[in-house]
């Protein structure tokens, strides 16, 4: 398989790059910074760009199997566009009728999972620290799903940087539900087996343990 990872320096994509090196697949890195990356390997790629750069994704994306977005960014009060644009960048670089696989890492507050993080994370933190990043995420999301690619959106509870465990919950539902930890290493071990054998696919998941 060929896969591209779109903000692999690090935290999730991170991971996901240090999981996928371990195995038989390609994988190719768009990074704006590749000096940054601390991982090598034969099968690996890296090209200079960023999201933001419609021909530079459009590079990345070019005979993908599939194509996981991993960004993230600082808390800011600013607006914010980089996760609804960078996914508008991949889409369109995919094509509409594609075959080509979507994974997009969001968070717990995008959506409907936006309550469901507990009351200093939905009350203090979330709407004083990420407001502007969560209203960006949540147009992401919407973008993503009135796609018609083979997309996944993967909301992760509260991270850590804890060990590969294979042991949490992929939730569709969020009712009743109020997201734990789970740690980048696990995140990422789940958007590889559904690579290597999708089952959730055109769903939105919260991984938690």
């Amino acid at each position: 398989m060929k896969i591209g990872i779109i903000g692999a320096t690090r935290g999730i994509g991170h991971a996901l790059l240090t999981l996928i090196l371990e195995t038989d697949h390609a994988v190719t890195v768009l990074a704006r910074n590749p000096a940054r990356l601390n991982l090598t390997g034969p099968r690996l790629k890296v090209i200079r760009g960023d999201i933001m750069d419609p021909e530079a994704v459009k590079r990345l994306v070019a005979g993908q199997n599939a194509v996981c977005s991993c960004i993230g960014m600082r808390p800011t009060w600013k607006h914010v566009d980089v996760f609804s644009r960078g996914a508008t960048n991949i889409l369109e670089a995919m094509g509409k009728d594609s075959l080509q696989k979507f994974v997009a890492v969001t968070g717990i507050g995008a959506g409907d999972s936006k309550g469901h993080g507990g009351f200093l994370y939905d009350r203090i933190f979330n709407p004083l620290l990420l407001k502007t990043i969560y209203e960006d995420k949540d147009r992401e999301e919407a973008i993503i799903r009135a796609s018609r690619v083979q997309w996944m959106i993967v909301r992760p509870g509260f991270l850590t940087n804890g060990p590969r465990t294979g042991k949490y919950r992929a939730l569709v539902k969020m009712a009743g539900v109020k997201a734990g930890k789970i740690s980048r290493m696990d995140v990422a071990d789940f958007i590889l087996k559904e690579l290597e054998k999708p089952h959730h696919f055109r769903k939105t998941l919260l991984l938690t343990y």
